[in-house]
């Protein structure tokens, strides 16, 4: 199932300004009424497919651009910086971002702009660490550009994979022979003490590409297809790489991203992956079996699923470990709130797939904008490192999640009411508005308590509201 509908009235407007056109005559031309096109500039109606496709053929653009998000992340994403103490007296309300938005999104993607490069400070009232100075952050902004699919590197993947499928049903035995015949490069899997720190390594000298025996099956094939991508699809990352404009260290790090994309591409080709989820109702443990992989290659593919004209669902992707720590965080094309900053709200079950391991643990959000989420959360390890008391192993809760109004054909939807009941989450307690929440442990940043001897609440923290 794909999204038929976008809103993007920002986008639209900045568009229809470029070429210095009225409404009126941007109407004549999509061959629609001006009321109906300044109802979509105000995102009060969604783009209908048929229109996108109109737009992208009348002025020569490519759709993403549409689909690129509002300004700053929307009007939640701008309240959330204005949330910050050096705010606090400005009392800034919903309809003044709304306005604000509408007015001059320009304007607003440069205060977020301005903000998350460091200009802002932190919930704490600290100031925060310049974006430019952190890699993964640059990185991490450079691929929610993209919405995390590269449709060069797809395609690319994709003619190589059907390429690989004349070879044999086995991938993994393609592509060792590929490397061998057309790069000279021999696979050998080599014992835990040859390789005690390193699960892949390149030997130029020996001609080898040597991997661990930790590695399970799938990470063996997904090995082999990176290295396919740093030989096969060099042009492709370099312009890719080089059009991002990042510093050294940043740069390193989305070519070590686009070359694990191109070998996730390989392993499961974008039109039949896509067909595969849609047939399967993005059954994980299916798709696992149908294409070979692992349960957290699977649920990164998911997020990448947005080429035009054969869209999958907006999936984003989020990786704890036991102690809250995010190390991966894939918005794709979800715009989702959930991702923002570093605090997770305790009633969104993230964590619960640390106890229930091999089964999927399904929930239904309602965010304090009334916008719903479906999430499922499953727990996964890593290749353990060391031996006895010294035996490390990875540990990890991967939560996948689309708009609950689109959740309808995921298999692990099935049985719960989409409409019904939903948790009230927030991003975080510093970032949460909601009153009587009795999981509150802070007051939400920017709000002056309130204090009253005679009388206590649900939550611990009251507080000023809008």
């Amino acid at each position: 199932m794909s999204r038929d509908k976008v809103f993007a009235g920002h986008a639209v407007r900045r568009l229809r300004r470029r070429h210095g056109l009225t409404q009126a005559a941007m109407a004549e031309l999509l061959a629609i009424s001006p009321s109906y096109l300044n109802l979509i500039e105000r995102n009060q109606r969604a783009i209908p497919a048929g229109l996108l496709v109109t737009l992208a053929d009348r002025f020569d653009f490519d759709p993403r651009v549409l689909a690129a998000g509002e300004p700053g992340g929307g009007a939640e994403a701008i309240r959330r910086r204005l949330a910050d103490p050096m705010f606090a007296d400005l009392e800034v309300d919903r309809s003044e971002v709304e306005e604000w938005l509408a007015a001059a999104p320009g304007g607003a993607e440069a205060f977020a702009r301005a903000f998350d490069g460091g200009h802002g400070r932190g919930q704490g009232g600290t100031a925060t660490a310049a974006v430019g100075d952190d890699p993964a952050t640059a990185v991490r902004r450079e691929i929610e550009r993209w919405r995390n699919h590269f449709p060069d590197l797809d395609a690319a993947a994709e003619a190589l994979a059907d390429e690989l499928r004349l070879i044999g049903a086995d991938l993994y035995g393609a592509l060792v022979e590929r490397l061998r015949v057309r790069h000279g490069l021999a696979i050998r899997i080599l014992p835990v003490e040859a390789l005690p720190d390193q699960l892949r390594r390149l030997d130029l000298h020996a001609r080898q590409l040597q991997l661990s025996e930790r590695l399970a099956p799938w990470s063996r094939t997904f090995a082999l297809a990176v290295q396919c991508a740093l030989l096969e699809a060099r042009a492709e990352i370099d312009a890719l790489a080089r059009g991002a404009a990042l510093e050294r260290v940043a740069e390193r790090l989305l070519r070590r991203h686009l070359a694990s994309y191109f070998a996730a591409a390989v392993m499961m080709p974008y039109a039949r992956f896509l067909r595969a989820c849609e047939a399967s109702g993005y059954d994980l443990e299916v798709l696992q079996r149908r294409f070979g992989a692992g349960l957290e290659q699977v649920a990164h593919r998911l997020t990448t699923l947005q080429r035009v004209g054969a869209r999958g669902l907006p999936f984003f992707l989020l990786r704890i470990d036991r102690a809250g720590q995010v190390s991966k965080r894939f918005m794709g094309a979800s715009n989702t709130p959930l991702l923002a900053g570093e605090g997770r709200c305790p009633l969104w079950r993230v964590h619960h797939a640390f106890d229930r391991p091999g089964s999927v643990v399904p929930q239904l959000l309602e965010l304090e904008d009334g916008t719903r989420w479906f999430t499922l959360a499953v727990a996964v390890t890593g290749a353990a490192v060391g031996a006895g008391a010294n035996r490390v192993e990875s540990a990890f809760a991967l939560t996948l999640g689309v708009p609950a109004d689109v959740a309808g054909g995921v298999a692990a939807a099935r049985g719960l009411e989409l409409t019904g009941a939903a948790t009230p989450v927030g991003p975080g307690c510093r970032g949460c508005h909601r009153v009587g929440c009795p999981q509150r442990s802070a007051p939400p940043a920017g709000r002056a308590l309130l204090v009253n001897d005679r009388e206590r609440g649900v939550s611990g923290w009251a507080f000023a509201g809008d």
